[in-house]
């Protein structure tokens, strides 16, 4: 379908990721209807992106379609093999694949490597999981039947990434959706598309057979209205807004589509009394300050107890204070840009408002003095429930913290927003993290521990942060349909 070749900043030539095809039709020529995907860091172009249009995208589904007998008809230790071949290709190509990944999305190299790891970690633990798909025998309440229950694949899968993580939302719904015998529509973020197309290109390379795994770029309204009417589409997994979310489930109605969404976020950061304050306030700045912020589980609410408070705050800013905004090859630099000038904007409208309202203003504040859309690392005080950075998500670099005195009034506050993706909880009484933990409406919570995002747990949120599960067993079966055999003997 799609062609993908950048150069790194340094000008050396980079990795051509070759040409994919749409129901064997190749779509590698560069035209005034292409779309350009640009460095967030320097505004260059680092490749070209074709805009399909919906005849294209259709026949992308019919390629879909066509293979999926193919796909689902061979043994789940023949896919795992095909995967497990693909999480190597990604470890070896992984260098490349990072700095791809910085050129167009802008996150440091570092967290860059990371993700590609991630990435490479969910096909390898998929590919163990096709073997796993396993059904279950129910005891008859007759002597002459049996009932069998299989797990099926369901069909041709579209799946839209969003670009905060290119590779690692990717394989996130990749891998499992491959490995219980789907085959896949991949429509990735029109700011990073190359790095899913890099991906794409190694599934090829590792035997994921033409036709089965297709990318489409272009206008996403356009290629949503081909994905969510089509009949053929069995199932839609979505990772971005809530607003997008909703927008999709409503058009996937026409069609009853299965659906997996992962929504917006609003998490919670509690801090109790008894925390080990040096291992709080790093988790909370690691967690927080992440790819600027841009991450859906990043804590936008601190809730400090008010007999610790000073303590963790000074800890807080001294680790805030060692963030340093730059491009994201400078191995200097840990505050990403903002993906672009509409994330700066809500940033911008946030703090404001917050400060409107009677916030005090720590640190930051202000769009960084290295220019493009890069924002300080910005600390807020004194936060209520009624500021725009208690009631919706920033997505960008600004920690809104208060005080709190009474357990019961945070977790009201925390229950009462339509948002249940992730929360944090620290301290040292177990029985106190367990009870606050299991008492708040959320799909995720880390107790003295933030990295939610392993590829053996069930991610996902409650409310209106989603449905389904993404990761773990339970992701595997979410890219399945249970069907009941009763068998008379």
């Amino acid at each position: 379908m799609q062609y993908a070749s950048c150069k790194s900043v340094e000008e050396r030539p980079g990795v051509q990721w070759g040409e994919l095809e749409i129901g064997g039709a190749s779509e590698a020529r560069q035209s005034e209807d292409d779309s350009a995907v640009r460095d967030p860091a320097t505004g260059a172009v680092v490749g070209h992106v074709p805009a399909l249009s919906a005849d294209m995208v259709g026949a992308a589904v019919a390629a879909a379609h066509a293979a999926f007998a193919g796909w689902s008809g061979l043994a789940p230790q023949e896919r795992g093999k095909v995967l497990r071949r693909l999480a190597a290709l990604i470890a070896d190509n992984s260098a490349d694949l990072a700095s791809l990944l910085t050129a167009e999305q802008g996150k440091p190299l570092a967290e860059a490597r990371a993700e590609i790891g991630s990435a490479a970690a969910y096909f390898d633990f998929f590919a163990e999981e096709a073997r796993r798909l396993d059904g279950e025998i129910v005891a008859s309440p007759r002597a002459d039947s049996r009932i069998l229950v299989a797990h099926k694949p369901v069909g041709v899968v579209a799946a839209i990434t969003p670009w905060n993580f290119p590779a690692s939302m990717v394989a996130r719904k990749l891998a499992p959706a491959l490995a219980a015998g789907c085959t896949v529509v991949l429509k990735p973020a029109p700011q990073t598309p190359l790095t899913a197309l890099a991906i794409a290109a190694l599934a090829r390379e590792a035997g994921v057979p033409e036709g089965a795994l297709q990318v489409v770029t272009g206008d996403a309204a356009t290629i949503g209205a081909v994905l969510t009417r089509d009949p053929r589409v069995a199932m839609l997994s979505f990772t971005g807004s809530t607003a997008t979310g909703r927008r999709l489930y409503e058009q996937c109605a026409g069609t009853i589509k299965k659906l997996g969404l992962e929504l917006g976020g609003h998490a919670p950061f509690i801090v109790f009394p008894d925390a080990d304050l040096d291992k709080a306030a790093a988790a909370a700045v690691a967690a927080k300050f992440r790819n600027a912020g841009q991450t859906c589980v990043c804590p936008n609410r601190f809730f400090v107890h008010a007999e610790i408070y000073e303590a963790f705050l000074e800890r807080f800013l001294r680790e805030v204070d060692r963030l340093v905004p730059g491009d994201g090859r400078d191995p200097k630099s840990t505050l990403a840009p903002l993906i672009d000038v509409a994330a700066l904007a809500k940033v911008e409208r946030h703090v404001a408002d917050a400060l409107a309202r009677g916030a005090t203003l720590t640190r930051g504040g202000r769009p960084a003095a290295i220019g493009g859309t890069w924002y300080e690392a910005t600390v807020l005080e004194n936060v209520d429930a009624e500021m725009l950075v208690s009631c919706e998500e920033t997505f960008g670099p600004v920690a809104a913290i208060s005080r709190f005195s009474d357990i019961g009034e945070v977790k009201a506050q925390v229950n009462a927003s339509p948002y249940g993706l992730a929360g944090y909880v620290f301290g040292r009484d177990i029985s106190t993290l367990l009870k606050t933990a299991e008492s708040l409406d959320l799909g995720m919570v880390g107790i003295n521990a933030v990295h939610l995002g392993l590829e053996m747990a069930p991610i996902g949120g409650v409310k209106q942060s989603g449905l389904g599960r993404e990761g773990g067993h339970a992701g595997l079966l979410d890219y399945c349909e249970q069907q009941y055999l009763l068998i008379g003997v």
